[in-house]
């Protein structure tokens, strides 16, 4: 009978440790992030070497691990440590980041071949994890396979329309790729949800270019105009507008830009300026909405449309303009805190067309 009783409890009790055990490496594991949040990528390792001995195969660890390898430069062993958490959890959900890391990792090596292969290994089984998209995204864009880059970057902003990251890829891709009324969107998309950081800065400078449209004062009382001439064929062989074509809303923008040279408009603000060239594509926007189509058109133009219909273009102009130090505008942001409080519930509570 004693006997029994034993072997009854012996692996009760090795249950029990083993929760103990579990439960103590993740809250070394815990520690080790902080210190990997604060640069210490080390001091992170070793709470996560001392986590891997009470629990050799946590995917919490080996995940935090390689990560900090990766930080580190040490890439073979983030791949060593990444390839070990696949094969010991398979299709276990936290896995979705070790693809992101490990693909990440091929791709500082320049082994582009296998970082978009372990990328699609991930999203076969991950297909909705946004930075699956992104990160393929940024290394097909560091090869120049521009369109493929697009692609993955429309999927990650539809799949999270909140990351800023994704919004900043597609918005400067776009503007290099030369589609100017969706690098606006995106970038004023990217404006929104960081209006504050080094990148806005950047942003803002770009937006605030592509906004000229080629319009430039050549003279006292001259104003060139230029007009890219793969906009006026922008249609089918029926006459109806290509997927993505914003013909029509390019030519009226470079049309109005030249109104910033007007005596009307000289004493204006560049935030001033800003609104109105915005109103006028949201304008243009609305009218052609109906008659066109493609991912911008879905995606970008109803959050673009109903902000103008809300009356909230002046305000987004406002933190568009955040980093640009102008006076006005600190000013303005000071003094409507309301208004800014008022477009954020909204912008937030948007309902976004993620079905792509």
């Amino acid at each position: 009978m004693k006997k029994t009783i034993l072997i009854l409890v012996f692996p009760l009790l090795c249950n029990t440790l083993f929760g103990q055990q579990k439960e103590e490496a993740e809250k070394l594991v815990e520690e080790g992030i902080v210190y990997h949040d604060k640069g210490d990528y080390e001091s992170a390792i070793d709470k996560y070497n001392k986590a891997l001995e009470l629990d050799k195969d946590n995917l919490f660890a080996l995940a935090e691990k390689a990560a900090s390898l990766f930080y580190l430069q040490k890439y073979d062993e983030a791949i060593e440590n990444c390839e070990r958490a696949i094969e010991k959890h398979q299709g276990e959900e936290a896995l979705k980041l070790v693809y992101v890391t490990c693909g990440n990792t091929y791709d500082a090596l320049k082994e582009t071949s296998k970082s978009l292969d372990v990328y699609d290994e991930g999203l076969k089984l991950f297909p909705d994890f946004f930075l699956l998209h992104f990160n393929k995204g940024i290394t097909l864009l560091n090869i120049e396979r521009y369109d493929e880059a697009i692609i993955c970057f429309q999927k990650s902003v539809s799949l999270n329309p909140q990351h800023a990251s994704s919004q900043n890829a597609l918005g400067r891709l776009l503007y290099v790729t030369e589609k100017r009324i969706p690098a606006i969107l995106a970038l004023s998309r990217f404006l929104i949800l960081e209006p504050q950081t080094k990148r806005a800065k950047g942003n803002l400078e770009l937006l605030q270019s592509i906004m000229k449209a080629n319009v430039e004062k050549t003279g006292k009382n001259t104003i060139n105009i230029n007009i890219n001439p793969d906009m006026l064929g922008d249609t089918t062989a029926d006459g109806r507008p290509n997927e993505n074509s914003f013909a029509i809303t390019d030519l009226i923008l470079s049309m109005d830009a030249a109104y910033d040279y007007s005596k009307e408009n000289k004493k204006k603000t560049e935030v001033e300026k800003f609104i109105r060239k915005f109103e006028t594509i949201c304008n243009s926007l609305k009218e052609a909405q109906d008659k066109n189509y493609g991912f911008y058109w879905d995606y970008y133009v109803p959050y673009f449309v109903e902000m103008k219909d809300k009356n909230f273009i002046e305000t987004f102009a406002y933190i568009a303009f955040a980093t640009s130090d102008y006076p006005d505008v600190n000013k303005w942001l000071k003094k409507h805190k309301k208004d800014i409080n008022s477009f954020y519930e909204w912008s937030s509570n948007f309902a976004w067309k993620t079905n792509n």
